[in-house]
């Protein structure tokens, strides 16, 4: 690493962290159950919104409750559900485009990730209509404010119904914009469990495994606060004592609830401290090849906090405390193994890999370079790397 260049980074990372209590964060209003929705608009006096979801989510009737609970509130409800695994710039400007024509007032991001952030970026053009998602990818761009957005998680893991960000991938080059802006977060998040009883265990298993990384890497990041640290440690706590138990039974539903708290916690952890390299390293990944970010993210912390070392054993420490595997007496070294075996065990009983098998020697070049760009100098990494040294994790993952 440069030294100037690692200079730049820490001095960009402390002014953001010393701002921190200046910077207008805040947290959606929970709601418990979709049938408080209607409410809430009515208090807005909002007659029109977009639904933005996916097709299979649609198809299953997961939708229909809160479509008819709009319609008997006399709320028009456009549909948009063609959002995609991973949401494009195309996905996104046509759900701009029926949330024009159709007169709409508000926002509903209804599915996972993907679908609540695809209605966040919508959110956006419709603020800033005369700039793109490009114009508007990176950090505090968008500056305005976006229509009132509800976020409905059918999944827990991404965070996305609490956080300032919203990820949109360019189909044709595979790069993903990362849009960042206190605007974006949602003024309510629905933490309704019976929405994720239908999922199936493998997206569980990925999802479960993007609070964990979300926890952890805001965690050991150089910008935490008591609130964060406090937070990611509770989201920790919680998934390694339910994940499994979702993953084996969806329709456990105290597992369910749990991790939908889980993940809001995470994700409120990670809005303001930020995450790391594993994250930056999967969208690289999960952009080229289309692979479920969750899982990749999974597959590389491991790695990451390898390559950390003992700069990190302190908060590996207090992280298996949390997990169940340390106690607090107990020596930093061996409490900082033990949370990473709890890992790749927990990793082994829901069916996340070691390996990214769609991952090609030849690209990781490229992948790396995007990783740098992305990660340098916004995350707070305990230990900054260029390009170059970013190869390693994709050199260990590669099958």
């Amino acid at each position: 690493m440069n030294v100037m260049k690692e200079f730049y980074c820490r001095v960009f990372q402390f002014g953001f962290k010393v701002a921190i209590p200046l910077l207008p964060y805040r947290n959606p209003e929970v709601l418990e159950s979709v049938s408080k929705v209607p409410g809430l608009l009515e208090k807005q006096n909002i007659k029109s919104v977009l639904l933005v979801t996916d097709r299979s989510i649609r198809k299953f009737g997961i939708t229909e409750p809160l479509e008819k609970l709009l319609r008997k509130s006399d709320i028009k409800v456009t549909v948009y559900d063609g959002v995609t695994p991973n949401p494009t710039v195309g996905e996104v400007e046509e759900a701009r485009g029926m949330y024009i024509a159709h007169n709409c007032e508000a926002l509903i991001g209804f599915g996972g990730g993907s679908a609540m952030d695809a209605a966040k970026a919508v959110g956006a053009l419709i603020a800033r209509p005369k700039c793109t998602l490009e114009d508007l990818g990176g950090i505090m761009r968008v500056w305005a404010k976006t229509p009132l957005t509800i976020a409905i998680p059918t999944t827990a893991g991404t965070g996305s119904e609490t956080t300032v960000a919203a990820i949109v991938q360019d189909s044709e080059t595979k790069h993903k914009y990362a849009i960042m802006d206190f605007p974006l977060i949602p003024d309510a998040a629905v933490l309704d469990p019976e929405n994720t009883r239908t999922v199936p265990p493998a997206v569980t298993a990925g999802t479960g495994a993007d609070v964990i990384v979300h926890a952890v890497e805001a965690y050991i990041g150089g910008s935490t606060t008591k609130l964060t640290r406090r937070e990611s440690l509770r989201a920790v706590r919680l998934a390694f004592k339910y994940l499994e138990r979702a993953y084996k039974n969806g329709n456990d539903m105290k597992a369910r609830r749990a991790m939908a708290r889980a993940s809001y916690l995470a994700g409120a952890a990670f809005t303001v401290s930020y995450v790391g390299y594993a994250h930056a390293v999967s969208h690289s990944l999960s952009g080229r090849y289309n692979v479920p970010h969750g899982q990749t993210c999974g597959i590389l912390l491991p790695y990451v906090l390898e390559a950390y070392g003992a700069k990190i054993y302190p908060q590996l420490h207090a992280l298996g405390i949390a997990a169940g595997v340390a106690t607090i007496d107990m020596d930093e070294t061996e409490a900082a193994k033990r949370f990473l075996k709890a890992l790749k065990d927990l990793w082994k009983k829901i069916g996340i890999p070691e390996k990214v098998k769609e991952l090609r020697r030849e690209d990781i070049p490229a992948l790396a370079a995007q990783a740098d760009k992305e990660g340098n100098p916004v995350y707070p990494v305990p230990v900054i790397m260029d390009a170059n040294e970013l190869k390693r994790f994709y050199y260990d993952v590669l099958e």
